[in-house]
């Protein structure tokens, strides 16, 4: 069943703890800063949530190579009805650069899962999750993530209004 499997995201299968593992920390720091984390407490941080019951800190979820460039790309989520509404969940995508530096290639509310599908220069499509049984699926147009379809296990479908 597709919730099952949507809620399933928030839980690191064993070989994303191995990939995350595999960042230095000072990668892993570098990714957090880019996506716009802070460090407070010991926790990183991108929402002001005021400690509500809801709040997860900031983790890397999965460390992966999206484009077959040979340099890591990190899905980073936050979790918080207070910052992140009905979605109660964030995610960030950073990638490493080839100067070595992180940049955040995109971010929103949801749950991001990269998908076989493509866009340009190899990117994966990736599905962003929230409630509901029909979720938005966005392809990189060569400059950035853009809207291109939804759907539900593969299978186009229309949003209620």
């Amino acid at each position: 069943m597709r919730i099952a499997m949507t809620l399933s995201c928030l839980c690191l299968p064993a070989a994303a703890l191995a990939q995350t593992a595999s960042l230095s920390p000072a990668d892993q720091a570098a990714a957090f800063t880019a996506a716009g984390f802070t460090r407070v407490g010991g926790q990183w941080r991108a929402c002001e949530d005021p400690d509500s019951p809801s709040y997860q800190a900031g983790a890397i979820e999965q460390v992966t190579d999206l484009n077959g460039d040979g340099r890591p790309e990190a899905i980073i989520t936050e979790h918080s009805g207070f910052c992140y509404g009905m979605q109660g969940s964030g995610y960030m995508l950073v990638g490493k650069q080839a100067d070595g530096s992180w940049r955040l290639l995109t971010s929103g509310s949801g749950m991001l899962t990269p998908l076989a599908t493509k866009g340009a220069g190899g990117w994966q499509d990736h599905e962003i999750g929230g409630p509901g049984f029909c979720f938005e699926v966005a392809r990189w147009n060569g400059r950035e993530y853009v809207f291109n379809r939804f759907q539900y296990d593969g299978k186009p479908c229309r949003p209620p209004n």
